[in-house]
């Protein structure tokens, strides 16, 4: 089966090129859980040859976003409602503490720095374009994390991101609903900047919710 992918862009190889659109996919929900790619499928969507796509698809084997099927191409595994508390539990203990440290620590200029990238949601959200979107999002908080100077607790959080499941959004996204959840990055920036731990915890709080509830298109609780 082919899934619905989003064009190439300007990036450092094909294979990086086509692992990239493919987490994003992944996690947006364009490739649906369960079912099995061929890499000449992809690949011909593309543009490329199958053997770009397979490296691809290797890369995602390692990080446990899909699975090989031998002789047959790759499936991206079903997360259940469990699996999603706990990556959600495990970032909110990561994710929460280090953004109201940063608001405690005095950094309004290098976190006023990030708001180009907190525009770059913005406009996503504008052009209703999902992939941009989760793109824009997931290096935003990357990049508040990384102000953090731990670089191991980036790269985890990088995996969790995008093992979460964000089905939800392109529906939000369909809808014109996705603006105000964008908006929310700029009015984080200014919490952190201005010092204010509190805002900074509730605003973390509230996109972790929206991360595992409607953004997930599944139920919050337990």
């Amino acid at each position: 089966m082919t899934p619905n992918l989003p064009s190439l862009g300007p990036r450092k190889s094909v294979r990086v090129q086509i692992a990239h659109a493919l987490r994003a996919s992944i996690v947006s929900g364009g490739m649906r859980s369960g079912v099995v790619y061929s890499a000449p499928a992809i690949a011909e969507r593309f543009g490329v040859s199958p053997t770009p796509v397979r490296e691809a698809m290797i890369d995602l084997a390692r990080e446990g976003l899909v699975e090989v099927v031998r002789n047959k191409g790759f499936r991206v595994p079903e997360l259940s409602d469990h699996e999603l508390d706990e990556i959600t539990d495990v970032r909110s203990l990561i994710e929460i503490p280090v953004a109201v440290g940063l608001a405690r620590a005095g950094m309004a200029a290098r976190v006023r720095a990030l708001r180009p990238l907190a525009e770059a949601i913005v406009a996503a959200a504008e052009r209703r374009d999902v992939v941009a979107y989760i793109d824009a999002d997931h290096r935003f908080h990357l990049a508040l994390l990384g102000l953090g100077g731990n670089d191991q607790l980036v790269r985890l959080v990088s995996e969790l991101r995008y093992k979460s499941r964000l089905y939800g959004v392109p529906r939000l996204a369909e809808r014109g609903e996705l603006e105000p959840s964008a908006r929310e990055h700029e009015d984080l920036i200014e919490a952190v900047a201005n010092g204010d731990a509190q805002g900074t915890e509730a605003l973390m709080r509230h996109h972790l919710r929206h991360v595992r509830g409607i953004w997930a298109d599944r139920p919050e609780g337990r």
